[in-house]
């Protein structure tokens, strides 16, 4: 069987994207950096892949809000290609600032019902960047993909915009996937369990069909037992708990 070939996009100012490479490489997917522009310039296809990945980081310094600049690209240069990418049964995953650019890209969450314009990434409650370690739990009543078969885990943030807000009425439509609790698993926690104050502790969205998911938090920075802040203490687990959602996505993709 090929291997799921996973393209990773950069821009610049992006960061994590040799990370997320490693993650995917580990849970078995060949990956490819590619930078935005190259398929803006038809240098490379979306078509010869089966998931598109947004990494974190601060493209283009966030100067115009956060992934505002990369969104516009994404929807104005690459939105027919991306949506027949969708069309094939292509995944697609953002972390952090690729959170942020689905969201104003109109990738998530449900752009066909003119949803997206409605949801976006505020700036954290705290009014200050937040980097801390945080507790979540995925929502078994979602059909995302990648939080199949995921029940609790432990991750880092690492951003200054990452409240999600929505107007009135759309907060019941959204295909929530992933939230922020604290460690006994309450979501009605407040800060610093919820680091940005997200409405309903929203740390992740995935679309309707599961195959489109986004998130604040950083799984590729938890994909080894030894990336835990306190390994040396509680012992060292096989696999950090961001590991699942590679390995979710590169199963769903063999079978493409």
């Amino acid at each position: 069987m090929a291997k799921v070939q996973t393209i990773i996009l950069r821009a610049p100012g992006t960061n994590c994207d040799a990370e997320t490479a490693y993650a995917f490489q580990q849970a078995g997917a060949d990956t490819t950096l590619v930078h935005v522009n190259q398929l803006i310039r038809r240098r490379q296809k979306l078509a010869d892949y089966q998931i598109m990945v947004l990494p974190g980081g601060f493209t283009y310094g966030d100067d115009l809000g956060a992934g505002k600049v990369q969104a516009n690209e994404l929807r104005l240069k690459l939105g027919e290609e991306i949506a027949r990418f969708l069309e094939g049964g292509g995944l697609i995953l953002g972390i952090c600032n690729g959170f942020q650019a689905m969201l104003k890209a109109g990738i998530l969450p449900e752009p066909a019902q003119g949803v997206s314009t409605r949801v976006t990434l505020a700036n954290n409650d705290s009014g200050k960047f937040e980097c801390r370690w945080i507790h979540l739990a995925a929502n078994p009543k979602s059909n995302c993909v990648f939080t199949k078969g995921i029940e609790r885990m432990y991750l880092p943030v690492a951003h200054g915009e990452g409240k999600v807000v929505a107007t009135d009425g759309i907060l019941d439509k959204l295909n929530i996937a992933l939230y922020y609790t604290d460690e006994k698993g309450n979501r009605n926690a407040g800060y610093p369990d919820n680091p940005n104050g997200s409405m309903r502790s929203i740390a992740g969205l995935a679309d309707a069909s599961g195959r489109v998911f986004a998130l604040m938090p950083h799984p590729e920075r938890y994909v080894r037992g030894t990336q835990h802040p306190q390994w040396t203490r509680l012992g060292i687990k096989s696999s950090g708990d961001g590991f699942k959602i590679f390995q979710n996505a590169v199963s769903w993709a063999q079978h493409l």
